[in-house]
């Protein structure tokens, strides 16, 4: 059965398809909290709840938006796939292993683009969630606030992401990092400059 299900993920190339949708929507979820945790950062005293409640909203609808354009877009794609091949075949697929791969692929491929930005912005949010829910910190929380702790993870996040870009792509894994970084980097520095103070 694995031996099987093994050879539909490879009929689908789910592996590189996979990998560039968990990188991009990644970036793209751990880039959006850090825009918005910014842009709180700009306000003064923002209650918690207020701040963890607008970052949740945007993380769930990144969820939902990231599996329904994913799993439309791919599944359309490999329809047509599949049709073409029939077409040079002249024959009909529909009991085939590629009929089952061009079925299976779209379903995990959206599960990997709504999940990705998801869980990603969730894990940058944990210091807003135990601070909401009356874990103290042990102290560190007295020399940063969440926000600013928020902000951080959103930071070693997109870093990593680049790391794992340059693993991919074989490049140096630190330049890859720190290319990623600039671009957080960057937006910050926008978000900054045009935020009203």
């Amino acid at each position: 059965m694995f031996g099987r299900f093994g050879l539909l993920l490879k009929l689908s190339r789910f592996h590189s398809i996979g990998r560039r949708y968990f990188v991009v929507n990644g970036f793209d979820g751990s880039l959006t909290m850090l825009g918005i945790l910014l842009g709180f950062h700009q306000v003064n005293n923002t209650p918690i709840p207020v701040i963890l409640t607008a970052c949740l909203g945007a993380a769930i609808a990144l969820g939902i938006s990231g599996f329904s354009s994913a799993y439309i877009s791919e599944a359309a794609e490999r329809k047509k796939e599949l049709k073409e091949l029939e077409s040079a075949m002249a024959t009909t697929l529909e009991e085939s292993a590629h009929a089952k791969a061009a079925l299976l692929s779209p379903a995990i491929i959206a599960l990997i683009n709504g999940l990705s930005p998801m869980l990603l912005s969730l894990f940058i949010l944990l210091p807003l969630w135990f601070v909401n829910n009356g874990f103290s910190g042990s102290g560190i929380f007295e020399f940063m606030t969440p926000v600013e702790l928020s902000l951080s993870l959103a930071m070693v996040v997109i870093f990593f992401l680049g790391v794992f870009i340059g693993k991919i792509s074989g490049q140096f894994w630190l330049f890859s990092g720190l290319r990623t970084l600039l671009i957080a980097i960057f937006t910050g520095a926008i978000i900054y400059l045009i935020a009203p103070h």
